[in-house]
């Protein structure tokens, strides 16, 4: 088989387009992926990225095509300066500078024969903003009108172009030009065109979560058997893990078609509540391609509907204590709807338009693309359904089965009233999951509807691992009861909305700044400017610790483990469970924002030193 020509080589100089935009800048190949026919290149700032073919550009005929007619090379040169002194524009001072002198050229007088098609843009690369704002803030006697110029990158200037479109496709060089006879430089011009960013594929230098390829294989047989472990060990009259393993019942006792019929009936009135024209249209975060996608966010309404609806069904004589004595056929149930919900998330994948996946769901290998998430953002028609199995059966259905555990905590023990444990677990929780709801936009702004695929792993996670490991503290003290003194029970409460205080503070802190950085209220907030055009946040709850939201989470799990005692590790297992996930997420986040930020990630790992718990970790 002939390999197809590379038409550019591993240490190759070019120009790349930026993700997004319609700007050029110096980059170095890196390599070639023959299967997704992409580029992996390098910018200036250490940014990694995968580009198409169409995005890079010849260094040397790239500059070539940028010439004006209307000027001959040898017209080009200042007649103030020496064609060696150019060499010195690269400073973000100098750019300052260069983009000031611009502005002030384009006064009404000077352009009022140049046509609005030959409008140019000035702009300067995301490196020499990132260097721009810093030198500008630490040299006190730069003029201000610079250091306004030299953050404002959107500013239009007006000059001649070429009037041929083929031409007008290029960049225009950094060249000196007269006016007034001043030989004020001239900037670094670039005509904008408007270009959808590429849909780049993962490539297999793409670092792979999970353990990669390996342990996708793991993670598909381990968490299912966790969850079937879990179940079994609290069902034990002594659930300590020296009895483990937990007998296994027989084949027949794993399935219930009543079972699965309640979970299919629970998940369609879900889908009703959601696809009712109830609540707010939220748009999501920019997609590559630019399209934000709109999300119906009434989950609040839906938890509302639905403790209307529990409610309305006990006072019917419904016995919610079902719930409890068929918790593993339920959970086998749940477990083959969300493995043939995952199923039908790759196969229409399969058909998805590039721009469609997941980066980290794009390896190549079916069986990690199925675990991981494939297509980035599923939907039919406007039902998107990561969105849907995030918020809905699975966090409400948390809360339902929550409820049923105190009934039959009440029948089993022989209360009147759950205990001060039971409540404190159903409070804490449901608390969590409203809260969830109230503030549903906000998920729009996290990595799982950002950047994972919808695939195995949150379909079986928000499906099966939320609601029936979750509730483990609730299933626990059902047959394992602990009482609790009411100074307990205060110590208890006030831990707990601490750990909410700080979780929500600073959760809604990310996402106002994530969606609109320049708001007024957010000004105090200090930021690290990155390649990207991104900031990063150093001050407020971000500038305490990387994670301040990981931290509220984890005094919230120690908060809701409490009530069970310590009489075995098992109720614990939620506790343990998040520190594990928070260190792995922490792990994942580290390498991701050093791979996308470069060195302003570092500088940020320096201002702020601690991850999640402030001079311990």
């Amino acid at each position: 088989m002939t390999m197809p020509p590379v038409k550019y080589q591993k240490g190759d100089t070019v120009m790349g387009r930026w993700p997004g935009s319609a700007l050029f800048y110096e980059v170095k190949v890196l390599g070639f992926d023959v299967k997704s026919k992409l580029y992996t290149v390098i910018y200036k700032d250490g940014t990694e990225l995968e580009l198409k073919e169409q995005d890079i550009r010849s260094a040397s005929g790239f500059q070539t095509r940028s010439r004006s007619r209307s000027q001959s090379p040898g017209r080009r040169r200042s007649r103030s300066r020496s064609p060696a002194r150019t060499t010195r524009r690269s400073s973000s001072r100098t750019a300052a500078a260069v983009a000031a002198a611009a502005i002030t050229d384009s006064a009404p007088s000077a352009r009022k024969d140049i046509k609005l098609k030959d409008t140019l843009e000035v702009r300067l690369s995301p490196l020499q903003q990132t260097k721009a704002a810093e030198n500008n803030s630490n040299n006190k006697h730069e003029k201000k009108e610079e250091n306004n110029t030299a953050s404002k990158v959107n500013e239009k200037i007006e000059a001649k172009a070429d009037a041929e479109p083929e031409k007008n496709q290029g960049r225009y060089n950094l060249r000196r030009r007269k006016d007034d006879g001043e030989g004020k430089p001239e900037v670094q011009e670039e005509k904008e065109v408007k270009v959808a960013a590429p849909a780049p594929a993962a490539t297999p230098s793409t670092p792979l979560d999970f353990g990669g390829k390996i342990g996708a294989y793991f993670w598909l047989l381990f968490l299912p058997a966790w969850v079937l472990f879990v179940i079994l060990q609290v069902n034990l009259e002594d659930p300590s893990l020296a009895n483990f393993p937990p007998p296994l019942p027989p084949l027949e006792a794993f399935w219930d078609p009543q079972a699965l019929g309640f979970v299919i009936l629970w998940i369609l009135f879900q889908v009703l509540l959601y696809i009712l024209p109830v609540g707010k249209l939220s748009e999501g975060m920019p997609l590559r391609s630019g399209e934000r996608l709109k999300y119906r966010t009434n989950g609040f309404f839906a938890i509302v509907v639905s403790a209307l609806a529990v409610a309305a069904a006990v006072h019917q004589g419904v016995d919610l204590t079902y719930v409890h004595s068929r918790f593993l056929q339920l959970a086998t149930a749940t477990f083959i709807i969300s493995v043939l919900l995952s199923i039908y998330l790759y196969i229409r994948s399969r058909y998805a338009a590039p721009e469609q996946l997941a980066l980290g769901g794009n390896s190549g290998n079916v069986v990690y693309d199925f675990f991981k998430g494939h297509e980035l953002n599923p939907r039919i028609k406007s039902f998107d359904l990561k969105f849907f199995c995030e918020m809905r059966p699975g966090l409400i259905g948390w809360c339902l089965i929550n409820f049923a555990m105190a009934l039959a905590e009440m029948k089993q023990q022989g209360l009147d009233a759950p205990s001060y444990s039971m409540i404190l677990v159903n409070l804490f929780q449901l608390l969590y999951v409203v809260d969830g709801l109230w503030n549903e936009e906000a998920i729009l702004t996290t990595m799982d509807l950002m950047h994972d695929g919808f695939g195995f792993m949150l379909a079986f996670g928000d499906l099966v691992w939320v609601p029936f490991t979750y509730t483990l503290q609730a299933y626990y003290l059902v047959s394992h009861p602990n009482p609790l003194s009411l100074p307990a029970v205060a110590a208890i409460l006030l831990l707990k909305f601490v750990g909410f205080y700080i979780f929500r503070k600073s959760n809604s802190e990310k996402n106002a700044f994530r969606r609109n950085p320049s708001d007024p209220k957010l000004s105090h907030l200090k930021t690290i400017p990155t390649a990207t055009g991104k900031s990063l946040l150093v001050s407020g709850w971000w500038g305490v610790v990387r994670h301040p939201n990981y931290l509220g989470d984890l005094i919230m799990a120690l908060a809701w483990s409490l009530p069970c005692g310590f009489s075995h590790l098992l109720p614990w297992y939620y506790m343990i469970y998040f520190v594990i996930l928070l260190v792995h997420r922490d792990s994942r986040d580290m390498s991701e924002c050093r791979r996308k930020y470069g060195s302003a990630w570092d500088e940020y790992c320096r201002t702020v030193r601690y991850r999640i718990i402030p001079r311990v970790y």
